[in-house]
Protein backbone atom coordinates (compact mmCIF):
# COMPACT_ATOMS: atom_id res chain seq x y z
CA UNK A 1 0.00 0.00 0.00
CA UNK A 2 1.50 3.43 -1.07
CA UNK A 3 0.74 6.25 0.59
CA UNK A 4 -1.47 7.86 -1.55
CA UNK A 5 -3.39 4.41 -1.29
CA UNK A 6 -3.48 4.70 2.27
CA UNK A 7 -5.03 8.26 2.08
CA UNK A 8 -7.45 7.33 -0.42
CA UNK A 9 -8.32 4.37 1.78
CA UNK A 10 -9.45 6.51 5.04
CA UNK A 11 -11.14 9.08 2.96
CA UNK A 12 -13.54 6.04 1.44
CA UNK A 13 -14.19 4.93 4.95
CA UNK A 14 -14.22 7.70 7.32
CA UNK A 15 -15.74 11.33 7.21
CA UNK A 16 -13.78 14.89 6.50
CA UNK A 17 -13.96 15.99 9.80
CA UNK A 18 -12.13 12.68 11.28
CA UNK A 19 -9.74 12.70 8.75
CA UNK A 20 -8.54 16.19 9.07
CA UNK A 21 -8.00 14.94 13.05
CA UNK A 22 -5.80 12.30 11.69
CA UNK A 23 -3.73 14.93 9.68
CA UNK A 24 -3.47 17.04 12.75
CA UNK A 25 -2.55 14.16 14.60
CA UNK A 26 0.37 13.43 12.43
CA UNK A 27 1.79 16.77 12.62
CA UNK A 28 2.26 16.00 16.34
CA UNK A 29 3.55 13.17 15.74
CA UNK A 30 6.46 13.90 13.57
CA UNK A 31 7.05 16.97 15.83
CA UNK A 32 6.99 15.31 18.89
CA UNK A 33 9.11 12.33 17.06
CA UNK A 34 11.94 15.16 16.78
CA UNK A 35 11.71 15.30 21.23
CA UNK A 36 11.72 11.49 21.75
CA UNK A 37 11.65 8.26 20.14
CA UNK A 38 8.26 7.95 19.26
CA UNK A 39 8.40 5.89 15.89
CA UNK A 40 11.45 4.28 13.80
CA UNK A 41 12.61 7.06 11.45
CA UNK A 42 12.91 4.65 9.16
CA UNK A 43 8.80 4.46 8.74
CA UNK A 44 8.68 8.49 8.00
CA UNK A 45 8.07 8.07 4.65
CA UNK A 46 5.66 5.56 4.69
CA UNK A 47 4.07 6.65 7.52
CA UNK A 48 -0.16 6.58 6.76
CA UNK A 49 0.26 3.16 6.09
CA UNK A 50 2.90 1.20 8.48
CA UNK A 51 1.22 3.20 11.06
CA UNK A 52 -1.90 4.87 10.44
CA UNK A 53 -4.01 2.56 8.29
CA UNK A 54 -2.26 -0.42 9.84
CA UNK A 55 -3.70 0.79 13.10
CA UNK A 56 -7.70 2.34 11.46
CA UNK A 57 -8.19 -1.68 10.02
CA UNK A 58 -8.79 -2.63 13.45
CA UNK A 59 -11.79 -0.92 13.98
CA UNK A 60 -13.07 -2.98 10.82
CA UNK A 61 -12.84 -5.94 13.09
CA UNK A 62 -13.70 -5.24 16.42
CA UNK A 63 -17.88 -5.12 15.38
CA UNK A 64 -19.87 -2.30 16.14
CA UNK A 65 -22.86 -1.21 19.22
CA UNK A 66 -19.25 -0.90 21.33
CA UNK A 67 -18.66 2.29 23.57
CA UNK A 68 -15.27 1.55 25.23
CA UNK A 69 -11.91 0.89 23.94
CA UNK A 70 -8.45 0.07 26.13
CA UNK A 71 -5.54 -0.01 23.98
CA UNK A 72 -2.63 -1.58 26.21
CA UNK A 73 1.01 0.80 25.83
CA UNK A 74 -0.27 3.09 23.64
CA UNK A 75 2.58 4.93 23.21
CA UNK A 76 2.61 7.00 20.33
CA UNK A 77 -0.87 6.71 20.24
CA UNK A 78 -0.82 4.21 18.21
CA UNK A 79 -3.31 2.47 17.69
CA UNK A 80 -5.56 4.40 20.20
CA UNK A 81 -5.30 8.05 19.29
CA UNK A 82 -6.04 6.74 15.42
CA UNK A 83 -9.48 4.67 16.81
CA UNK A 84 -10.44 8.00 18.63
CA UNK A 85 -9.95 10.57 15.54
CA UNK A 86 -11.94 7.62 13.65
CA UNK A 87 -14.96 6.50 15.76
CA UNK A 88 -17.02 8.24 18.39
CA UNK A 89 -15.85 5.53 20.58
CA UNK A 90 -14.17 6.43 24.41
CA UNK A 91 -10.69 5.50 24.72
CA UNK A 92 -8.86 4.74 27.81
CA UNK A 93 -4.65 4.57 26.67
CA UNK A 94 -2.37 3.02 28.98
CA UNK A 95 0.97 3.66 28.91
CA UNK A 96 3.83 3.45 31.93
CA UNK A 97 6.43 5.67 30.19
CA UNK A 98 5.94 9.29 31.39
CA UNK A 99 7.17 11.58 28.33
CA UNK A 100 4.72 9.44 25.83
CA UNK A 101 1.44 9.55 28.60
CA UNK A 102 2.08 13.64 28.55
CA UNK A 103 2.25 13.62 25.02
CA UNK A 104 -0.81 11.19 24.42
CA UNK A 105 -2.95 13.83 27.22
CA UNK A 106 -1.48 16.58 24.58
CA UNK A 107 -2.96 15.08 21.72
CA UNK A 108 -6.31 14.07 23.72
CA UNK A 109 -6.85 17.86 24.73
CA UNK A 110 -5.67 19.53 21.63
CA UNK A 111 -8.16 17.15 19.06
CA UNK A 112 -10.91 17.06 21.36
CA UNK A 113 -10.94 13.50 21.75
CA UNK A 114 -12.91 11.58 24.09
CA UNK A 115 -9.65 10.10 26.06
CA UNK A 116 -8.48 8.95 28.90
CA UNK A 117 -4.79 8.22 29.65
CA UNK A 118 -3.31 6.10 32.51
CA UNK A 119 0.15 5.83 33.06
CA UNK A 120 0.84 2.61 33.92
CA UNK A 121 1.49 -0.71 33.26
CA UNK A 122 -1.44 -2.38 32.15
CA UNK A 123 -1.11 -5.25 34.59
CA UNK A 124 -1.46 -2.67 37.26
CA UNK A 125 -5.14 -1.30 36.32
CA UNK A 126 -7.09 -3.67 38.28
CA UNK A 127 -10.14 -1.67 37.61
CA UNK A 128 -11.77 1.01 34.95
CA UNK A 129 -14.93 2.69 35.20
CA UNK A 130 -16.49 -0.23 33.25
CA UNK A 131 -15.06 -3.50 31.57
CA UNK A 132 -13.40 -2.62 27.96
CA UNK A 133 -15.73 -3.69 25.02
CA UNK A 134 -12.51 -3.72 23.06
CA UNK A 135 -9.07 -4.18 23.61
CA UNK A 136 -5.98 -3.33 21.40
CA UNK A 137 -2.17 -3.32 21.42
CA UNK A 138 0.60 -2.72 18.85
CA UNK A 139 3.84 -4.31 19.30
CA UNK A 140 3.37 -4.18 22.95
CA UNK A 141 3.71 -8.19 24.40
CA UNK A 142 3.07 -11.89 23.16
CA UNK A 143 -0.65 -12.80 23.25
CA UNK A 144 -0.50 -14.92 25.92
CA UNK A 145 0.96 -11.64 28.42
CA UNK A 146 -1.35 -9.60 26.67
CA UNK A 147 -4.64 -11.58 27.79
CA UNK A 148 -2.90 -11.76 31.50
CA UNK A 149 -2.21 -7.99 31.29
CA UNK A 150 -6.25 -6.98 30.56
CA UNK A 151 -7.34 -9.06 33.47
CA UNK A 152 -8.57 -7.04 35.19
CA UNK A 153 -10.19 -4.75 32.66
CA UNK A 154 -11.77 -7.36 30.60
CA UNK A 155 -14.44 -10.06 30.71
CA UNK A 156 -15.65 -12.87 28.22
CA UNK A 157 -17.67 -9.99 26.36
CA UNK A 158 -14.37 -8.88 25.35
CA UNK A 159 -13.16 -8.81 21.88
CA UNK A 160 -9.57 -8.45 21.46
CA UNK A 161 -8.00 -6.93 18.47
CA UNK A 162 -4.11 -7.78 18.35
CA UNK A 163 -1.74 -6.90 15.40
CA UNK A 164 0.62 -10.01 15.34
CA UNK A 165 2.79 -9.51 12.80
CA UNK A 166 4.12 -13.03 10.73
CA UNK A 167 3.76 -14.37 14.59
CA UNK A 168 0.03 -14.25 14.62
CA UNK A 169 -0.86 -18.22 13.72
CA UNK A 170 1.86 -19.26 16.07
CA UNK A 171 1.02 -16.70 19.41
CA UNK A 172 -2.52 -18.56 18.73
CA UNK A 173 -1.25 -21.71 19.21
CA UNK A 174 1.01 -20.70 22.29
CA UNK A 175 -1.64 -18.77 24.06
CA UNK A 176 -4.49 -22.10 23.17
CA UNK A 177 -2.31 -24.21 26.20
CA UNK A 178 -3.33 -21.13 29.04
CA UNK A 179 -6.52 -19.55 27.15
CA UNK A 180 -9.97 -20.69 26.44
CA UNK A 181 -12.28 -19.02 23.77
CA UNK A 182 -12.73 -18.25 20.36
CA UNK A 183 -9.27 -17.15 18.27
CA UNK A 184 -9.15 -16.40 14.59
CA UNK A 185 -6.39 -14.46 12.65
CA UNK A 186 -7.47 -12.23 10.28
CA UNK A 187 -4.91 -11.07 6.65
CA UNK A 188 -3.61 -6.79 7.23
CA UNK A 189 -4.57 -4.55 4.41
CA UNK A 190 -1.40 -3.17 4.55
CA UNK A 191 1.12 -6.02 4.94
CA UNK A 192 -0.45 -9.26 3.84
CA UNK A 193 2.11 -11.46 5.37
CA UNK A 194 0.96 -10.09 8.74
CA UNK A 195 -1.98 -10.98 10.56
CA UNK A 196 -4.71 -9.86 13.20
CA UNK A 197 -5.76 -12.13 15.69
CA UNK A 198 -9.31 -11.90 17.26
CA UNK A 199 -10.31 -13.40 20.10
CA UNK A 200 -13.74 -13.24 21.77
CA UNK A 201 -15.04 -15.26 24.86
CA UNK A 202 -11.25 -15.65 26.21
CA UNK A 203 -11.01 -16.69 29.65
CA UNK A 204 -8.30 -19.07 31.55
CA UNK A 205 -7.84 -22.51 31.16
Amino acid sequence: MTEDEAKAWLASRFGDAQVANLHCYVEMLLAESERQNLISKATIPVLWARHIVDSAQLLLHAGRHWSHWVDIGSGAGLPGIVIACLSDLRVTLIEPRKLRSAFLTTCAKDLKLRVDVIQAKAEQVTKLDDVADVVSARAVANLSALLTAAKGFSDRKTVFVLPKGEAAQSEVAMARKSWQGQFHVEQSIVDPASGIVIATQVAPR
